[in-house]
């Protein structure tokens, strides 16, 4: 990421340590950032409400209100900014609910700086690429008209755009068109998407899922992961109780079916 970029994003930093929020302001600043910071999840959310960042450094365990709390209100109020969750609740069931609560990327403490510099500027790379996006004709709708076949999209090996029986997703743009309704995802849910389109037909095991789109390779309760499919069967299943496309295949994991 080139200085100039770095000089254009505005990061915030929510983390109730004050030796490690002003380290972290520190190193920003001397990579070109321009850095705010809270010591708690109530000042966040005034933040965030009052001021636009192009990203959040969020810690979990927070005085008052969770970084977990912190982020899902973001997504219910439709703020999509990028959020990087920090914390030294490392544990896979942690890193799970981390991202049901909207969290873009996960990094436990204690973290190497240059790891930590490029996870988040990965979040903004992304970031950018997604708001210019729509410019280029790279939406879910324009990309499906451009290519002339809806079918084509979805016969794609490694489709960015996946459109089945009025659904459209759009998985770079994180967003899906159904029924005229549009819908944000957050990164997880766009990515968890994507690897069961990717398997379409056959059964993938919840401790594939974990793997493979986690990252995850410890034991843990893959019931977080049962959530998802909970929540993305509300997204694009006519009847969620009664699913068509995101099948249970019990005891096992699921099954997507676009048919």
């Amino acid at each position: 990421m080139s200085a100039r970029t770095r000089d254009m994003s505005k990061v915030l930093v929510v983390e109730d340590e004050a030796h490690l929020r002003e380290g972290l302001r520190f190193n920003l600043e001397a990579e070109g950032y321009a850095v705010d910071t809270v010591g708690d999840g109530e000042s966040a959310l005034k933040e965030l409400n009052q001021r636009r960042y192009d990203v959040v450094v969020l810690d979990v365990m927070l005085p008052g209100i969770s970084g977990f709390d912190v982020a899902k209100n973001l997504r219910d109020e439709k703020n999509y900014v990028p959020v990087l969750m920090l914390t030294a609740r490392g544990q896979p069931e942690d890193v799970l609910q981390g991202f049901a609560a909207g969290a873009d990327d996960y990094l436990p403490k204690p973290f190497e700086l240059p790891i930590f510099l490029a996870r988040l500027q990965g979040l903004l790379r992304r970031s950018q690429w997604m708001r210019a996006a729509p410019e280029d004709g790279n939406t879910a709708a324009g990309a499906v008209k451009a290519s002339g076949s809806a079918q084509a999209k979805a016969e794609a090996a490694e489709p960015d755009v996946f459109a089945f029986d009025g659904n459209v997703i759009d998985f770079s743009g994180l967003e899906l068109r159904s029924n005229n309704n549009v819908i944000r995802l957050t990164w997880m849910e766009a990515k968890l998407l994507k690897h069961l389109v990717q398997n379409a037909g056959k059964t993938v095991s919840r401790k594939s899922l974990l793997e493979d789109v986690w990252g995850l390779h410890e034991d843990t309760d893959t019931r977080a992961i049962d959530n998802f499919i909970v929540r993305l069967r509300r997204y694009i299943e006519k009847n969620p109780s009664r699913p068509r496309y995101l099948l249970t295949v019990r005891g096992v994991g699921y099954r997507f079916s676009s048919k």
